[in-house]
């Protein structure tokens, strides 16, 4: 079938298959696993998996390549194709009580971010996620702190996730080519996050706070939330940037941040 990428989704199709070799052979498959591939496509990940998977969901977006896709694997009694909108799918519903799936996919750079967060808000029946995402992405979500890379994502998948850095993906590997080199990531949920938090939301909109401007230092970029007298009591130098603190010291921050008392005027 000739179809047109479309721009609209972000699409561009992989067909390099010693990529598509190497992605599978990270995903480390084993029998009676339960796969979710997001983004289909043209199938190039799809029937390799369906070799080797005993369940798999598809979540297809463009409606012409769910109608393809249901033509070509019409005789596939493991594939089950959802046509939907990732960022809405409700990814929880196709794990029975108890199971975890595994998810993989190549995401559209223009939703990969939200839709990570989509689904860490499904960790619970989640084991694993491989994503082939913009190489810029993978740095800044396995990045450390004192580094370019690191920011609000690095902070925020490290605190949901275990992250890894796989491999890269040249352009040439794509159709359309895209302008941008490509990296295979594995996010794999925390059963119990690696430091403690009062609350995410509070964490999450702190370091957001933090980051907003870079440059700022936590003295002036936290001002409205935490006083430097509050900050250096945590032991934290209230004269760092965000770039320069680690994960437990943002949780110190946001939990010192929600035990604060509310002030009634």
């Amino acid at each position: 079938m000739a179809h047109q990428a479309r721009k609209r989704f972000g699409q561009n199709f992989l067909h390099d298959h010693n990529i598509i070799n190497n992605i599978i052979a990270s995903a480390m498959i084993q029998s009676g696993q339960h796969w979710v591939e997001i983004g289909a496509g043209q199938g190039a990940l799809t029937e390799p998996l369906l070799k080797k998977v005993t369940h798999l969901d598809v979540v297809e977006l463009d409606r012409d390549l769910v109608t393809w896709l249901e033509y070509k694997f019409a005789t596939q009694t493991n594939l089950k194709i959802h046509s939907a909108d990732a960022l809405r799918f409700d990814f929880a519903a196709l794990a029975p009580e108890g199971e975890k799936l595994h998810i993989i996919g190549n995401l559209p750079y223009n939703i990969s971010t939200p839709l990570m967060f989509h689904l860490l808000e499904t960790t619970d029946c989640v084991a694993d996620m491989i994503f082939m995402l913009q190489k810029e992405v993978v740095n800044r979500i396995c990045a450390m702190p004192n580094g370019k890379s690191y920011g609000r994502l690095s902070v925020m998948m490290q605190y949901y996730c275990a992250t890894e850095w796989l491999f890269d993906v040249p352009p040439e590997s794509f159709n359309p080519v895209p302008q941008v080199m490509s990296a295979m990531v594995r996010l794999v949920p925390y059963s119990k996050p690696p430091v403690e938090v009062d609350d995410v939301q509070t964490l999450s909109k702190l370091v957001t706070e933090a980051f907003s401007q870079r440059r700022k230092t936590l003295r002036n970029s936290l001002k409205k939330s935490l006083s430097e007298t509050e900050i250096t009591e945590l032991g934290i130098d209230a004269n760092l940037r965000a770039e320069n603190i680690s994960l437990s010291d943002f949780a110190l921050l946001a939990n010192a941040l929600s035990r604060k008392p509310i002030n009634v005027e």
